[in-house]
């Protein structure tokens, strides 16, 4: 695969921190990473980054403060439920070097949402509603229990339906940059035939990423799509005129 990039003033970059043992385990399959990559490129959001880390305090403040010194936003999820294992709201609470404590806010929308289900808002429950310091809320219209926004870090739950509501809900207030654009070109070549073409001419199309994917036709046997995106459109169609006419050469020597 080749790739190239240029730095663009309007370029927003993103990472996400999964948080859980149980990720790490294999015993819970993540279903959010890839939901994120599509739903933020479409925002013309970059994701540059993704770690998992277990429930450990030092591995989640770390991560947290190498990402959000890094990227535009990091996003997390996991880790702000009802259990002893749940420190992330705590964590970033360290990360950012604020106290942290039962707010009224979450206190407010948990009580009215339990008030309605017949649940009570035991100490397990009541976990669910500390918040750092300084955080706004992030709405949870699937189960009441909010996420937050502290600083460039949006704390998400785990449950996928529940991050995906909770992702909704902060969409429109996020920065966002230019769309990456994309162009598929089907070789019909082996990956191996035209590496050394396709590199040079990512080398002469500096701000057009570049990347090849081999994948098996049932009747030509082993191919390529080539991959091309950028922000550009015209540099985008020049780039990838220049792979359909290097195909062109290629292909007869087959």
């Amino acid at each position: 695969m080749t790739a190239a990039s240029a730095p663009n003033a309007t370029v927003v970059t993103a990472a996400v921190l999964v948080i859980g043992d149980e990720i790490l385990s294999g015993r819970t399959k993540d279903k959010n990473i890839g939901y994120i990559a599509e739903y933020l490129t479409t925002l013309g959001i970059d994701l540059k980054e993704v770690r998992v880390v277990g429930d450990e305090e030092a591995e989640i403040v770390t991560a947290l403060n190498a990402l959000r010194a890094r990227y535009t936003y990091v996003f997390t999820t996991g880790g702000i439920g009802p259990t002893h294992d749940d420190i992330t709201a705590e964590c970033v609470a360290k990360a950012f070097g604020v106290a942290i404590n039962h707010d009224p806010r979450a206190i407010k929308v948990l009580s009215e949402r339990l008030a309605q289900t017949g649940g009570e808002l035991n100490e397990a429950r009541m976990r669910m509603t500390r918040i750092p310091d300084g955080a706004d809320l992030v709405n949870n219209k699937v189960s009441a229990a909010p996420g937050f926004w502290l600083g460039n870090v949006i704390v998400m739950a785990g449950v996928p339906t529940i991050m995906q509501a909770m992702l909704d809900e902060v969409a429109p207030k996020l920065r966002t940059g230019v769309r990456v654009l994309s162009e598929t070109v089907r070789a019909d070549c082996r990956e191996g035939d035209i590496g050394t073409p396709l590199g040079e001419i990512a080398k002469a199309h500096a701000e057009v990423a570049i990347g090849s994917y081999p994948f098996f036709d049932e009747q030509r046997g082993p191919n390529t799509h080539v991959v091309l995106r950028a922000r550009d459109p015209a540099k985008l169609a020049a780039a990838k005129t220049a792979v359909e006419e290097m195909l062109k050469r290629v292909r007869p020597a087959r």
